[in-house]
């Protein structure tokens, strides 16, 4: 491409991103003070984003010019300096004046920064990337443990309000501040909402479900008792149905014939076979597990249950949240309105200043991304996780990876943290050796301002290591470079945003 043609197309690019300067005005003057710049650099990066940019990057380079693969932090400026540039080597100057909306380079990376301290509570510290670590019942008794996890690296403790009870909760509130105080470490608590996450509920004290490629079973709304449970299992002649229950029976009135049903994180595969009343009966298609046990995980790809993202249960345990959290962890949002339900609520309990992260781990709130960021725009605590559990069995494994990495780039385009979970160094915790594919992921989750480990007995040596990694990692690279082709994703966005008045 010669230089003239990309002087134009890149002209064109930066008119049109100017063109709508009116209405990137518009959406930041409805988000925080804190995040004005953030918001009106997020609208351009849509606009950025909804051309294919990838035949100008060879030619860029060959010219030694940004080629624009790492400027999300700071669209338009990068635009103006790329173009003014070019126009230079070709012997024609260009002096157009910067925008004053612009954000530069240093500014961008401040922006982030700035969000990020003030997300974990941590202004004016060294940066770094936040380690988080979901704790376990027994650790509330083991302030010492705790101790030891703070030392190793540990800086937010994670605390799963979808188990436990407030009893337990309490006690591991507790033992983290004694832990705080005996390292003289500041450990950020963060809670995780259960959300409407839909989970088998087998009878209690019965045995696991068999596993096995063609098995039936039903899914009932009705209790099934532990008795009617053991006589499935033991009559071998199958006159006696096999059912189970589930945590969110309400779901089974949108089921329909030929859905597809994935449990315990993807690793069973099922498909519904028939309908009786209020259950439906359900065929194993694949298995990758001898048992299916209680609490696993339900997911049903392509089909929107229109279930609230705050539930009675969550309702119910905000005050707490409130009271003892330095940040909650929105599970299961999906769209702006579900935002302005929580914020609607944490004002209520007075919770203004609580830091709050938004858990994308279904299609629809990928969909929504760029709406939802700039709803929570609407206060200056805020952050992303990568639920990649739910968000890869939803969207297929093929298509994770893309996805995790469009979700950095719009983060970073807006100047939000984001957290890398879900199977982060899983193997090594739960084993005591890492593999080497899970090695590799973690550097991905340099690109990221936290990372999130769950557990196992070998959880503290998963934290050294991962922050020997991370500190390495950190010291050789910062984000990326990419291709940039369109993204249907920023142009839904783009079209939604035309449409709807700013709130």
């Amino acid at each position: 491409m010669e230089i003239r043609s990309l002087i134009d197309a890149l002209t064109a690019l930066y008119r049109q991103i100017l063109n709508q300067q009116a209405q990137a005005n518009e959406i930041a003057d409805a988000v925080h003070p804190d995040f004005r710049q953030s918001a009106m650099n997020l609208f351009h990066y849509l606009v950025l984003r909804s051309s294919d940019l990838r035949d100008l990057h060879d030619p860029l380079s060959d010219l030694g010019v940004s080629s624009l693969r790492s400027a999300e932090g700071y669209v338009l400026k990068n635009l103006h300096d790329v173009v003014r540039n070019l126009n230079y080597i070709s012997g024609t100057p260009w002096d157009e004046a910067i925008p004053t909306a612009a954000v530069g380079y240093r500014d961008s990376k401040e922006l982030l920064w700035e969000q990020t301290a003030r997300l974990f509570g941590r202004p004016g510290a060294q940066q770094r990337t936040e380690i988080m670590v979901t704790l376990t019942p027994d650790m509330a008794t083991k302030p010492a443990f705790l101790a030891e996890l703070a030392q190793g690296g540990m800086s937010v403790a994670r605390i799963n309000l979808a188990k436990d009870d407030e009893t337990v909760w309490k006690a591991m509130v507790e033992a983290v501040h004694q832990a705080g105080e005996a390292t003289g470490r500041v450990i950020r608590i963060y809670m995780d909402l259960g959300g409407p996450k839909i989970r088998t509920l087998l009878p209690e004290g019965s045995d696991p479900l068999p596993l096995e490629k063609g098995r039936r079973f039903w899914i009932e709304k009705s209790p099934v008792s532990c008795d009617q449970f053991e006589a499935a299992l033991v009559d071998s002649s199958g006159q006696t149905p096999l059912r189970i229950n589930s945590t969110l029976p309400e779901i089974l009135d949108r089921l329909e014939r030929d859905d597809l049903i994935y449990m315990d994180d993807g690793l069973v595969k099922t498909r519904v076979v028939a309908r009786d009343g209020d259950a439906v009966q359900l065929e194993i298609l694949e298995a990758h597990r001898d048992k299916l046990k209680s609490n696993k995980g339900i997911n049903i790809p392509g089909r929107d249950l229109e279930l609230p993202s705050l539930t009675e249960s969550d309702l119910q345990t905000l005050p707490f949240v409130a009271g003892h959290a330095d940040l909650v962890g929105y599970s299961f949002v999906n769209k702006p309105e579900d935002v302005r339900n929580l914020y609607r609520e944490l004002d209520r309990l007075g919770a203004k200043d609580l830091g709050v992260v938004f858990k994308i781990e279904t299609p629809l709130a990928f969909d929504n991304l760029p709406a939802i960021l700039l709803e929570g725009m609407k206060r200056n605590r805020i952050g992303v996780m990568i639920a990649r559990g739910d968000l890869a069995v939803e969207l297929g494994f093929d298509r994770i990876s893309e996805v995790q990495s469009e979700i950095v780039w719009f983060c970073e385009a807006a100047h939000v943290p984001v957290i890398w979970a879900t199977q982060v160094l899983d193997t090594l915790a739960k084993t005591g050796i890492a593999t080497r594919a899970e090695i590799s992921d973690v550097t991905l989750g340099t690109r990221t301002e936290c990372v999130m480990l769950n557990k196992g007995a070998h959880i503290l040596e998963a934290v050294k290591i991962l922050k020997i990694i991370l500190g390495r990692m950190q010291a050789h690279t910062s984000k990326k470079k990419d291709a940039l082709r369109e993204l249907n994703v920023a142009k839904r966005s783009l079209e939604r945003l035309r449409k709807t008045p700013v709130m």
